[in-house]
C-alpha cells in the first residue's frame, strides 16, 4: 500500500512509524523488559481459580465493565490467594476503561487519589477497586513524575495490560483473571514463582524498590503471609536500599504497619523485619532497647502471638496495644531519668514519658491521637496493679482503660516480668460480689445508717443590762 503513495505522505509515514516504534522502545525500556513478551494464557480447565472464591460485588464490576465494550481483569493478590486455595478478601479490578468512564458506568462510584486515580465502588461496606491499565511515561507533560530518588510521586499515564503488567511490584501479584473467557493471564511467570513460593520483584530490583520504598515492607509482609522466601536479588536491593523509608510519609508507614501487624501474621513479620534490619526503621528506639534486652524480646514475641491468635479467631485487636508493647521498655527507661530528676509518681512519669516517646516516634510513623492517648493511659496504670489494698485499688476496676491494662498486665505476667499471684487476685476479684471486693481489697464494712450531724447550739443571746 506504501508503494503508492506520494513521496511526502509516505516520508510523513515513516516518520511516524520511526516515532511509534522509539515510543514503543522507551516504554519498555522504562518497564523492565527489553522487548514485547505475550502472556501465557492459561485456559480456564488448566488451572484451579473458580469465580466461586470472588465476591458478588467483584464479579458485577467486570461483567458491567465486560458488557460495556472494556477488557475487564482481576489482578494482584485476589488471584493469587485463589490460586494458592486461600479464601481472597480484597478485589482489584483493571482496566482499559479510564476512571471518567467507570463513574459513568456505576452510580455508586467515587474518584479517588492524585499520585494514583482510581475510581472505588462501593456496595454497602464492601469496595471493589478499579484501576486503569498503567503505562510508562513518554512525553515530559505526561502526567506522571519521580523525585530526584526515582520515586514515584505522580502517576496517571495510561496504558494496554501489556504495559500495565510491567509496573507492578511482585510477579506474584501480576496475574490477571480474565472474565471474557476466565483464563489467567502470565506476563511474568508468576504462576511459576507462585508454585515455588518466591517473592520476585518485577524487573530490576533496584529501580523498582527506588520507585516505591514501601515495597520493602510489603515483600516482608507477603513473605510472612504466605510463607514465601523472597529471593536474594530482591534481599541484596534491600539491603542497598533500606534508608530510603525515612523518605516515605509517616501517613503511609502507619498504613502499613496496620497491614503488617493485624493481619494474622505479625510475629512472622517481626521477625522478618528484623532479619532484613528494617524494624529499626520503624521503631528505633524499641529495637535498640530489643537488643540489650532478652526479656523484652520475649515480652514482644508473646504480645504479637497474642494479637495473631485474636485476629484469626475473629476478635477485635486495636493498634494500641501493640504501639504500648513496642514502646513499653524505652517509655519505662525514660520515665526513671524523669523520677530522678522530677519529684513525680510512678504512673505520672510513665504518663509523660509515654507522651514524649510517641511524640518522636510519631516523625516516622504517623500514629494518630485516638490511639497515643489510650495508649499512654493503659501505660500510666501498670504501678497501680501492685496495691491491692484500699479503696484507689478498689476503684482501678472502674477504669475506662482497666480492660486494655489489665490484658497488658497479665501479658507481662505470662513472661515472669509482673508477679504471678498479683495477677491472679486481679482475675479474681473481677468477678466478686460487692462484699467479697471489699473483703479482697481489705475495706473495712460500713456502718448500717449514716451518723447523724450533731446539731450546733447558737449562743445565748446576752440579756440587756439593767
Amino acid at each position: 500500500m506504501a508503494a503508492f503513495l506520494p513521496a511526502p505522505a509516505l516520508r510523513g509515514l515513516l516518520l511516524y512509524v520511526r516515532i511509534a516504534n522509539a515510543q514503543a522502545e522507551f516504554r519498555l525500556k522504562n518497564s523492565g523488559t527489553k522487548k514485547p513478551i505475550p502472556p501465557k494464557i492459561i485456559p480456564r480447565p488448566d488451572h484451579t481459580v473458580s469465580r466461586d472464591e470472588f465476591s458478588k460485588s467483584a464479579l458485577k464490576v467486570l461483567y458491567r465493565l465486560h458488557k460495556a465494550g472494556y477488557q475487564s481483569f482481576l489482578v494482584g493478590g485476589c488471584v493469587r490467594d485463589a490460586m494458592l486455595g486461600l479464601h481472597p478478601k480484597d478485589f482489584d479490578v483493571a482496566t482499559n476503561a479510564t476512571p471518567e468512564e467507570v463513574r459513568a458506568l456505576f452510580s455508586n462510584c467515587r474518584l479517588i487519589g492524585r499520585r494514583f486515580r482510581l475510581a472505588h465502588v462501593r456496595f454497602g461496606r464492601e469496595l471493589i477497586e478499579v484501576a486503569t491499565f498503567r503505562a510508562a511515561a513518554n512525553h515530559a507533560d505526561d502526567d506522571h513524575a519521580h523525585d530526584d530518588e526515582g520515586r514515584i510521586v505522580r502517576d496517571n499515564v495510561y496504558g494496554s495490560i501489556d504495559e500495565d503488567v510491567w509496573r507492578r511490584d511482585f510477579t506474584c501479584n501480576s496475574l490477571y483473571y480474565n472474565i471474557a473467557d476466565f483464563s489467567i493471564w502470565d506476563y511474568t511467570g508468576g504462576v511459576e514463582d507462585i508454585k515455588q513460593r518466591h517473592i520476585v520483584l518485577i524487573g530490576d530490583p533496584d529501580k523498582r524498590l527506588r520507585e516505591d520504598p514501601v515495597r520493602m515492607l510489603r515483600a516482608v509482609r507477603f513473605a510472612a503471609k504466605l510463607d514465601f522466601t523472597i529471593d536474594d536479588t530482591v534481599v541484596e536491593a534491600m539491603r542497598q536500599d533500606r534508608p530510603l523509608l525515612a523518605n516515605v510519609p509517616a501517613a503511609r508507614l502507619f498504613d502499613e504497619f496496620l497491614k503488617m501487624f493485624q493481619s494474622g501474621h505479625a510475629e512472622q513479620t517481626f521477625e522478618l523485619l528484623r532479619e532484613h534490619d528494617l524494624f529499626s526503621l520503624l521503631f528505633p528506639d524499641t529495637d535498640r532497647e530489643l537488643n540489650r534486652d532478652e526479656g523484652y524480646l520475649e515480652f514482644v514475641r508473646a504480645a504479637l502471638r497474642n494479637t495473631d491468635k485474636r485476629v484469626r479467631s475473629d476478635k477485635s485487636v486495636t493498634p494500641m496495644f501493640l504501639i504500648g508493647v513496642f514502646l513499653w521498655v524505652p517509655v519505662r527507661e525514660r520515665a526513671a531519668k524523669i523520677r530522678s530528676q522530677e519529684k513525680m509518681s510512678e504512673s505520672q512519669s510513665l504518663s509523660l514519658a509515654a507522651y514524649e516517646l510517641s511524640g518522636e516516634q510519631q516523625r516516622r510513623i504517623a500514629i494518630p491521637r485516638r490511639f497515643t492517648v489510650p495508649m499512654r493511659e493503659m501505660l500510666a496504670l501498670q504501678p497501680r496493679f501492685t496495691q491491692t489494698r484500699g479503696k484507689r485499688a478498689l476503684n482501678l476496676l472502674q477504669h475506662r482503660r482497666f480492660r486494655a491494662a489489665y490484658d497488658f498486665m497479665m501479658l507481662l505476667a505470662s513472661v515472669g516480668q509482673f508477679d504471678e499471684e498479683m495477677a491472679k487476685f486481679w482475675t479474681r476479684v473481677q468477678n466478686e460480689s460487692a462484699e467479697e471486693r471489699a473483703a479482697s481489697f481489705q475495706i473495712a464494712a460500713s456502718g448500717k445508717g449514716k451518723r447523724r450531724r450533731r446539731r450546733r447550739r447558737r449562743p445565748a443571746k446576752a440579756k440587756p443590762s439593767s
